[in-house]
């Protein structure tokens, strides 16, 4: 049998997941597809919650990394979600029971470290925005080399609006990708957005017209019709820039002040404003 006839076409991290000949076993966060030839897609797979992540997904997409990192087949990694939202951050209704600045950052330094993990990837990754990119959202899109986002989908770093900052490293990844005015334009009215303003601000790379619009695969072949070792040389010679200019530290900093502001009056009340109407609904 095959390498490709051993991948399931479509495989969901539930009870295993088959790479290659090893099986792990996961949750049901994340479905893995090899869809498009040459990259892994992952797919934030809790539609229910608009795709909030959770330690679930936090896992997940952690495998997903390791997944597209050892098969020499991939070349590039897609994220994207399942249903009508890509991603709306952080879960509330998990992570609203953090109530000390240590708690907060042991939430916030894992999932950190996977988003720091997405940004240096050593090969290209992409964001399919097929929905609402909000909050936490936001910041695994801007780890993303690319974002295609689908007309209509609603972009917002809307951390500020509840007392606290990016916390997975958003901001420190926007400001390395971006002019720093387009990036405090996204961070500070931390207010939602349609992607036309997102793409006028340089965070979003191409607008999907339609459901069917597939424009951005053909945009990927150019990509993907490259030899790996040659896509992975560029990838490397932008990651090390990172790395040497402390891009972690700088991540790091930020999730210490998000920590520190977790606890602040202002984020416990929004949180506790978010709990009230979940439980009137």
């Amino acid at each position: 049998m095959g390498r490709k006839s051993r991948w399931l076409t479509r495989n969901i991290i539930r009870n295993h997941i088959f790479i290659n000949e090893g099986c792990i076993t996961l949750n049901n966060a994340i479905v893995l597809s090899k869809e498009i030839q040459g990259c892994l897609i992952a797919e934030i797979n809790r539609p229910e919650k608009k795709n909030a992540v959770n330690y679930d997904v936090m896992e997940g997409l952690s495998y997903a990394m390791d997944a597209a990192k050892a098969d020499p087949e991939i070349k590039m990694l897609i994220i994207t979600g399942r249903g009508t939202a890509f991603c709306s951050g952080g879960d509330l209704g998990e992570f609203h029971s953090l109530h000390t600045a240590k708690e907060a950052y042991e939430m916030l330094s894992k999932m950190g470290d996977i988003v720091y993990r997405l940004a240096v990837f050593p090969k290209p990754t992409a964001a399919f925005i097929n929905g609402a990119a909000v909050g936490g959202g936001c910041e695994i899109a801007a780890a993303c080399d690319f974002r295609f986002a689908k007309k209509g989908a609603k972009i917002g770093f809307v951390q500020g609006s509840q007392g606290i900052t990016t916390g997975w490293g958003g901001a420190s990844i926007l400001f390395e990708k971006l002019p720093y005015q387009h990036a405090l334009k996204l961070l500070l009215p931390a207010e939602i957005m349609n992607v036309e303003e997102a793409a006028a601000l340089s965070f979003i790379d191409e607008i999907m017209e339609d459901a069917n619009d597939n424009s951005w695969k053909s945009r990927l072949k150019g990509i993907l019709n490259k030899e790996a070792d040659v896509i992975k040389a560029y990838k490397t010679l932008l990651v090390n820039k990172w790395i040497s200019g402390g891009l972690k530290t700088r991540i790091e900093a930020e999730i210490q002040e998000c920590s520190r502001l977790w606890v602040s009056d202002a984020h416990m009340k929004a949180v506790e404003n978010f709990v009230t109407r979940k439980k009137n609904i």
